[in-house]
């Protein structure tokens, strides 16, 4: 017989949404879902891992360029299962386990953790389990953060050929000697940036003609060309077939040009929400093309069903969820005073080797809504810290309404640029009128943040 047992809160995932439980809910009984790993994608396979590797590849990249700062030093090769073994063995792995260990422990009592795929089997029941026996819960609100996963293009799952995804590629027994990278976004070329620093022979297939498609368009050229740079970039390609070769390589197929045979084949051609691995229709959830449909305050079309994250989320970053995850908390606990989805000014930032970083409004999107537009192109070679960087490809973009001196959209390419749009961001987000942000505040001398403050001052009104 399948024991049945109701909460008050159940939350499907751990990526942002195990941070819901706090003091607050002490009071509450809860059932915490996980089919996975805790700790969701961010944590495990996704964020944290992937920059502890782009940090390592930082720094080789450094040492293959430091002759241009006077310094005669080379890389010589890498110890790629010491990489492997400090992220995930002494790290990551380690996080993660405390983290269930927790939820199993005495520390919240009033949790009990299911570690069974979850499906909904009616209005508010899920089928579910823990450790191998099938489980019914059922609850007064339910939270489903249960995230995305890779999406795998037809011609190449259907291949039945070897392949990996940003899943499994940080986990390989040693570092390739080539590698083939199918997609053109953040996650494609942040994986060129590790392999092809770390001395992979990377070829990167990118069925659009522009790489970060999404990105401003002055943005995208320049990491098209840096990227040019290091990498064999086939623009404008489509995967045809995938084939596995007796010693263990794999050929892709283009639809124009020579195969290509590589040790292994990453596929990075984006995400997909997991709402729809959960009979969502059966509890009377419905879907909003790939994703589950919510309001503006994270509620789906069942009453007391809340979603958050990658799988309802027009923004697949781990600092929206989070925000989001704080939202819904509040709804959860204060529902006569119920708070939006936080989705103003939001933020992202790609780890290439240049990094970019971007804010609000491209060009072009500012300039289809109307503005009238003053902008503003900032070289770091132009400012006394760029100078001691010898930095040739790094910028800052600003675009602000003549107007009203309000920031638009901020884009930046160049070292450290998730750090310095934060600045950017407080413009945006607090309303800052750009015409006195420069001259209202110091800027240290000779500092990076210089080149934001050039920027600023660069802007005609």
């Amino acid at each position: 017989m399948t024991e049945t047992k109701h909460y008050d809160l159940i939350i499907i995932g751990t990526g942002s949404g195990n941070s819901i439980p706090g003091p607050e809910f002490d009071d509450k009984s809860i059932a915490i879902v996980e089919k996975g790993t805790f700790g969701g994608t961010c944590l495990n396979v996704g964020c944290i891992p992937t920059k502890m590797y782009v940090y390592a590849a930082d720094i080789a990249r450094e040492i293959s360029d430091s002759s241009k700062y006077g310094i005669d030093a080379t890389y010589n090769s890498v110890d790629w299962p010491s990489i492997v073994d400090r992220v995930f063995t002494r790290r990551i792995d380690l996080i993660a386990e405390g983290g269930e260990a927790y939820r199993r422990g005495p520390e919240t009592p009033n949790i009990d953790v299911c570690d069974m795929h979850a499906r909904f089997i009616g209005e508010k029941t899920i089928s579910t389990g823990q450790a191998g026996v099938e489980k019914v819960i059922t609850g007064d609100q339910i939270v489903i953060a249960t995230g995305s996963r890779p999406f795998i293009p037809p011609v190449i799952k259907e291949s039945g050929a070897r392949y990996h995804t940003n899943e499994d590629i940080m986990h390989l027994p040693e570092l390739p000697s080539s590698l083939v990278i199918v997609g053109g976004g953040f996650i494609a070329l942040e994986f060129a940036h590790v392999f092809s620093s770390l001395g992979t022979t990377v070829t990167l297939i990118n069925r659009s003609e522009v790489l970060l498609r999404d990105a401003d368009a002055d943005i995208s050229a320049r990491i098209a060309k840096i990227t040019r740079e290091r990498v064999d970039v086939r623009m404008s390609t489509s995967v045809t077939g995938v084939t596995d070769n007796a010693d263990g390589s794999v050929t892709v197929s283009p639809d124009s040009g020579d195969p290509i045979t590589a040790d292994v084949l990453l596929v990075a051609t984006g995400r997909t929400p997991n709402g729809d691995q959960m009979d969502l229709d059966t509890a009377g959830i419905e879907m909003d093309g790939r994703r589950i449909k919510v309001d503006e305050y994270g509620r789906t079309t069942a009453p007391g069903v809340w979603a958050l994250g990658d799988v309802s989320s027009p923004f697949k970053l781990k600092h929206v969820a989070n925000a989001e995850m704080r939202a819904v908390r509040h709804n959860l606990l204060h529902p006569d005073a119920l708070q939006t989805m936080p989705h103003d000014h939001v933020p992202s930032a790609v780890f290439t080797n240049p990094q970019i970083a971007q804010v609000g409004m491209t060009e072009a999107e500012a300039r289809a809504a109307g503005h009238n537009l003053t902008i503003k192109v900032q070289n770091y070679g132009d400012v006394a810290y760029g100078w001691a960087m010898e930095d040739t490809t790094g910028f800052v973009k600003l675009i602000a309404d003549r107007d009203s001196g309000r920031l638009l959209g901020a884009h930046l390419i160049g070292p450290q640029a998730s750090t310095l749009i934060q600045q950017l961001i407080t413009v945006m987000a607090f309303d800052l009128d750009v015409r006195e942000v420069a001259t209202r505040q110091y800027w240290i001398h000779p500092a990076l943040p210089e080149v934001i403050e050039n920027a600023l001052l660069g802007l005609e009104f």
